[in-house]
Formats: C-alpha cells, structure tokens, sequence
C-alpha cells in the first residue's frame, strides 16, 4: 500500500486544548502538502483556516470530547461551524443517553445534525471504550437510521482508542451507506494499512504524516 494511498485516507488532526495558531498552520501546511483527506481542528480556528487555507478540507468536532451537551447546543454549534467555514463534522454521540437505553434520542439527535449538515460530511463518534458489545451494535443501527454518513470510534480522549474488534464489529452491524472512521491510538504505518484493509475509509491521528515520513509518530 502507498503511502500516498494512506494519507488520502486521514483526517490530519490537532485537538489539543493548548493549540496554538503557529501549530494549526504546521498542521495545515502538512495536509496540503502530503494530501491528507481533511484536517481536523477545534471549531475556534475554522474561520480563520478557511481564510488562510480557502481550498483546505476543515474537518471539526461537535460536543467534543464528552457528547452530553443538549441536542440544542450541538445544533447550534454545528450551523456555527458550518457558517465558518466547515466542511466536515465529527460529532459525539450523547454516551448518557446510550448507557440510558435511549437510542430513539440519539437517532434523532443524529439526524438532526444530518440535516444541517446537508451534502456535507457527518461522522459519529461513539466512544467504544465506554461500551459494552451490544450498545455498541445499538449504535450501528442508530447511525445507520439517521442517515450519517460515518460512524467513528474514538475521541483520542477517552480511556481507549480504536481496535481492530470493533471496526470489525462496525462493519458487521452497520447499514451498506455508512463508512468506518478508526481513531485514537493509531500509531504505526502497520496499523493505518491494517484499518485501511479492514474497511475503514478515515482514519484519525496525528501521527500519520510524521510516520510515514520521519518514522516516528507524535502520538494522537
């Protein structure tokens, strides 16, 4: 697999709380010149990337990390990256809800989303390390009802990252219109060939284009 073949597959990412506009430029020079399929940054620096970057694929995050804001204030914040200058949306399904058995709200909470999102980009992250087999196959089903686009494993913040298991299990559960996004803890070439193979059309890291480059990565 080339490396270029990879890197079109990442979603180039800096979501650390302390970043700096000098990092999210490095960030956003590196996608542009290695091709990564989006980068994915915190929503304070959209607008200011699009106007630095007009062409750049933005990729951001909704009720990041911890997905239990009101369904109201993730629609709010994602008409607001949207306006920005979004052109992807990487939400966090609300895990109270999940652990609460209450996959009607999320679905719609979901498809709420979708449909601001419109043609565009929605991803949604699950959190797999928080869940036990069967809400992670409650939430295939959910995703797949609400019309999102991606279903993605991790936040990169939670206590665990993505595994092989669970994209597998993604695969099994999902509906034939949704794509895989692997994150969190990607850390070897070996590993991005083996999501890739695996089904997964994105994958989440910082470290891909420093791996495949330099042969070490900085970690997520």
């Amino acid at each position: 697999m080339e490396d270029a073949y990879i890197l079109g597959h990442v979603d180039h990412t800096l979501l650390k709380a302390t970043a700096t506009w000098e990092e999210i430029s490095v960030l956003c020079d590196e996608a542009i010149r290695y091709k990564t399929a989006s980068v994915c940054v915190p929503p304070y620096y959209i607008s200011r990337i699009r106007a630095a970057y007009p062409d750049l694929n933005i990729c951001t995050v909704i009720g990041f990390p911890l997905g239990y804001d009101a369904a109201a204030t993730k629609i709010t914040a994602a008409r607001t990256a949207l306006e920005d200058g979004a052109d992807e949306l990487d939400m966090v399904v609300n895990i109270t809800d999940v652990k609460n058995g209450a996959y009607e709200q999320i679905k719609n909470e979901i498809s709420d989303l979708k449909k601001i999102a419109g043609n565009r980009i929605l991803k949604v992250i699950v959190e797999t390390c928080y869940l036990e087999e069967p809400e992670k196959v409650a939430l295939c089903r959910a995703v797949t009802d609400a019309g999102a686009d991606y279903i993605k494993t991790s936040t990169g913040f939670g206590t665990g990252g993505a595994t092989m298991e669970d994209v597998l299990l993604f695969k099994a559960n999902i509906g034939p219109g949704v794509k895989i996004k692997a994150s969190g803890g990607i850390r070897t070439r070996e590993d991005m060939q083996a999501y890739i193979e695996a089904g997964c059309s994105r994958l989440g890291t910082s470290s891909a284009i420093a791996i495949l480059t330099e042969g070490a990565g900085k970690g997520y």
